[in-house]
């Protein structure tokens, strides 16, 4: 519990609020102290209030925490977050060892659920970061609350080391000499190349289309896609098929939602040349879905 953290606070009232983020306005705020009280439970996670308006009454002082029982409640709410943490990444057991052993390869469901404990375990350190942002010793308390105990002694063994004038990446003369880029690895898919050029397209219409909160959510949706394409087809490496297979798969929603975002600024264009540019996005990102679908296809030996 705390009452020492600022948050931004809106001088508008809720219903206000909204109709301003709908509409792409920018909210009046100020800063206020906001009284923060988070627990942890079994049945609920972590729970978090936070508000600003709130009345305090202060009844005698009965007890008072002495220094010891403050650093043993620390660690007690670090073990907390840790746990809950722990419990919202659920991490798959690895089956690494009886797979490599026999060579098999993970079909695109295995795929798709490292990639959901990949999403949670971004979502979690999210959540970490926000908390401890403002914390001095944030870089331990981030990774032990992660469950990162290797960047923990990481940490650990570079506190005790003694300074060293030369940075441990830095090169000895002449061996930038010897550097060489392997183009291969940064050759780029067709369909990459299309959904990065439709990425830069629809920042550029929504730039000239003003403010809207589906100008975000089309643009995120593509930058979403053309990322995951360039991890999942750019260079001449070898992925897994299953890997890919889930990937595409995922490449799909975000064009739905891309699609979805698009059709709503068509529809509030008030310009007869940016609504046609805005058809011919629309038109572009269906493209880009059906060669997605097609070569799901392809891969799935359909």
């Amino acid at each position: 519990m705390t009452a020492s953290r600022k948050n931004k606070v809106p001088l508008v009232s809720d219903d206000e609020f909204t109709a301003m983020c709908a509409a792409g306005q920018d909210v009046p705020f100020c800063w206020k102290n906001t009284l923060y009280l988070e627990w942890f439970s079994e049945s609920n996670g972590r729970v978090v209030i936070e508000t600003c308006d709130f009345e305090l009454e202060l009844s005698e002082r009965v007890w008072e925490m002495d220094e010891d029982a403050e650093e043993a409640q620390k660690l007690a709410n670090m073990h907390a977050m840790r746990d809950f943490m722990n419990a919202l990444v659920r991490r798959i057991e690895p089956a690494g060892d009886r797979r490599i052993d026999s060579g098999e390869e993970e079909d695109e469901f295995q795929w798709e659920e490292r990639l959901k404990e990949s999403d949670r375990l971004a979502d979690a350190y999210q959540e970490v970061l926000e908390k401890y942002l403002d914390d001095p010793d944030a870089e331990r308390k981030e990774a032990f609350a992660m469950g990162w105990d290797g960047l923990l002694e990481a940490l650990a063994e570079e506190s005790e080391a003694p300074e060293s004038a030369e940075t441990p990446w830095q090169l000895n003369d002449g061996e930038d000499e010897d550097w060489e880029v392997d183009e291969a690895q940064f050759r780029q898919h067709p369909l990459q190349s299309k959904a990065h050029e439709v990425v830069l397209r629809g920042i550029d219409l929504t730039r000239a289309g003003g403010e809207h909160p589906a100008a975000a959510a089309l643009n995120g949706a593509l930058m979403q896609v053309a990322g995951k394409l360039a991890g999942a087809l750019n260079g001449d490496y070898e992925r897994e098929t299953g890997y890919v297979l889930a990937m595409l798969k995922r490449c799909l929603g975000w064009q739905n939602d891309a699609l979805s975002a698009c059709s709503e600024l068509i529809g509030v264009a008030d310009d007869g040349d940016h609504s046609r540019a805005l058809e011919a996005l629309r038109d572009s990102i269906f493209e880009i879905r059906e060669e997605i679908v097609n070569l799901r296809k392809v891969l799935k030996g359909n």
